[in-house]
């Protein structure tokens, strides 16, 4: 059953329903809770707060959302509560001093490569890093990560430009270990690599970037980079397992709220 299924069938009385839609949900939640907060023990709080409220809110949620956008929505208002929580040295602080990525001798491993890119996420400022991971890892629209931030969809697209080109500039190093040098006719390749991806660029500017990049070793790398990285967020999406204990404390409730919806 998809979503829209579960959720009828929930509004039906089944109970069941509502337990397959939180646990579809519940890797896709802790993932963008762990990759916000960047701790564990906050990330746990994340995902099991907003499946808590969803189970508590779903029999109201009418659809003026995708459910996908209600529940990251949730979400993001409990990273930023636990993220004001915090104390010590900030946030943005800490995920800004992180060290840069060192070229290797020999072609990265996968594992290399996913580990550069956790911390090139890290690195991205909160209101960066949030729009990355609704946008190319949980693959919501721009205008989905919009509703959920609050903000207009221009707004959205510059600040994924940033961050796209951010984190590209960090795995460079490991994707394009042996960079052909920059020509004197080569434009700013990747934010416009990046702009195209999301329907910025008419066809007459994307054509004349079209006959500079094939005939340029340099910006042709450029742009491999880039796909590269956009590739690998999307494979992040695959990824990502919720805790025992959170998953226990989610089914408490649950039994608890069956409990009480049967009295």
């Amino acid at each position: 059953m998809n979503d829209a299924e579960l959720l009828e069938a929930y509004r039906k009385g089944d109970e069941k329903a509502l337990a397959a839609l939180l646990e579809r949900w519940a890797p896709s939640v802790h993932r963008f809770g762990l990759k916000m907060c960047r701790n564990t023990d906050d990330a746990n709080d994340v995902v099991q707060d907003t499946l808590l409220a969803a189970a508590r809110g779903l029999r109201d949620f009418r659809g003026a959302a995708s459910l996908s956008t209600w529940l990251y929505t949730i979400a993001r208002s409990f990273c930023i509560k636990r993220r004001r929580k915090s104390t010590g040295e900030s946030l943005d602080v800490v995920m800004n001093v992180a060290s840069p990525i060192a070229p290797p001798d020999e072609a990265a491993s996968d594992n290399e490569i996913g580990a550069a890119l956790e911390d090139a996420i890290g690195a991205l400022e909160p209101l960066y890093r949030e729009v990355l991971l609704l946008r190319d890892v949980e693959g919501l629209t721009a205008p989905e990560t919009a509703e959920v931030l609050g903000i207009g969809v221009d707004a959205v697209k510059s600040r994924l430009h940033r961050a796209r080109v951010a984190v590209r500039d960090r795995m460079a190093p490991l994707l394009v270990p042996r960079p052909e040098p920059r020509g004197p006719s080569c434009p700013d390749v990747v934010p416009l690599l990046s702009r195209y991806l999301e329907g910025e660029i008419g066809p007459a500017e994307c054509a004349e970037m079209d006959r500079h990049v094939s005939g340029c070793a340099h910006c042709r790398a450029e742009c491999d980079s880039l796909r590269r990285v956009l590739a690998l967020c999307k494979r992040e999406s695959r990824g990502g397992t919720v805790p025992p204990d959170v998953q226990r404390a989610v089914q408490r409730i649950l039994l608890e709220m069956q409990g009480s919806n049967k009295a």
